[in-house]
């Protein structure tokens, strides 16, 4: 009886910070239209089909993203499945902070972590550089906030960082990122659910954990998926650093130290294996990602 009410109570709190984070995504996206900082010209872009989208997207995501958590501190129905607030707050913003600021002053001209280190290595600092080395810091300032052993801190750092570097990558065409995260979120709550079950007590504890954990960054990407799909926006950097550094910060939170080891193995080989292959290759190449990236977005141009 007892874990079926904080069942209850865990799923209920993530279904209100997820619907929480859905609204103020919309209304700060709707804000940011009407009123954009800089103006429209600012935040306009050329997406893959030479169409202009907007950045605007991003920002909005992180607000109702960030939002949402802060507020999930003070929804009823509190106990030991809340989730932490603090390093999921501080993962956010951080993240969304300093992709903004390379997707503002960024030119396009270094792309990669090879890019931005090489020209680093030749006195050159990039705002992708900038970028890199504040969402470090971004990842440490989290883990910190979450606490634990050294060993932990490092890994956590890796989590939050790496998990915003990954998700950036795959923002290449209407609607993936946010794909890639709602299945990410997907992964990560059926990771939670089997550690409960394999630690030889309820699951509901994890499972609860780690819903209410990833139930903001969701619910905001979720909220601005068809303005994605339907090319009219675009996360950006300031968008997907925010939602996979949330998703990184909520795994660091809520897996055991060996799962988190092998999220972070696993985002490790992702990022260095997209210094050679394309992802976009690959997905085009396998037919089921392949339908799968299609689900949604306009038909290819002839």
């Amino acid at each position: 009886m007892k874990a079926g009410r904080q069942a209850v109570a865990a799923l209920t709190r993530a279904v209100l910070t997820g619907a929480v984070a859905a609204g103020g995504a919309r209304l700060a996206y709707a804000g940011l239209k009407r009123y954009p900082p800089g103006g429209a010209k600012t935040w306009s872009r050329t997406n893959h089909r030479g169409e202009p989208v907007t950045l605007l997207e991003g920002p909005a995501a992180a607000i109702g993203a960030v939002a949402a958590t802060v507020l999930s501190n003070h929804f009823p129905e509190r106990s030991i499945l809340t989730p932490p607030v603090l390093p999921l707050a501080i993962a956010g913003t951080g993240a969304a902070a300093f992709g903004v600021y390379d997707d503002l002053a960024g030119s396009g001209k270094r792309r990669g972590l090879r890019g931005h280190l090489g020209a680093l290595a030749h006195g050159e600092v990039t705002t992708g550089a900038v970028k890199l080395g504040g969402i470090g810091a971004t990842g440490v300032a989290a883990a910190v906030a979450q606490g634990g052993a050294p060993l932990d801190v490092i890994v956590n750092s890796g989590l939050v960082a790496g998990g915003a570097n990954l998700l950036n990558l795959f923002d290449l065409r209407p609607g993936r990122a946010i794909k890639v995260a709602l299945g990410s979120g997907a992964l990560l709550a059926a990771a939670g659910s089997v550690n409960g079950a394999v630690g030889g007590g309820e699951s509901v504890g994890p499972f609860g954990e780690m819903v209410g954990s990833v139930a903001a960054p969701l619910g905001a990407a979720v909220a601005l998926l068809p303005a994605d799909l339907g090319e009219r926006a675009m996360l950006g950097d300031g968008g997907a650093n925010a939602l996979g550094a949330m998703l990184g910060a909520a795994a660091a939170a809520t897996l055991p130290r060996r799962a988190r080891i092998g999220v972070l193995g696993v985002i490790v080989a992702l990022t260095v294996a997209s210094e050679k292959i394309s992802f976009t290759k690959v997905i085009e190449a396998a037919p089921p990602l392949k339908r799968l990236d299609m689900l949604g977005r306009r038909p290819p141009q002839p």
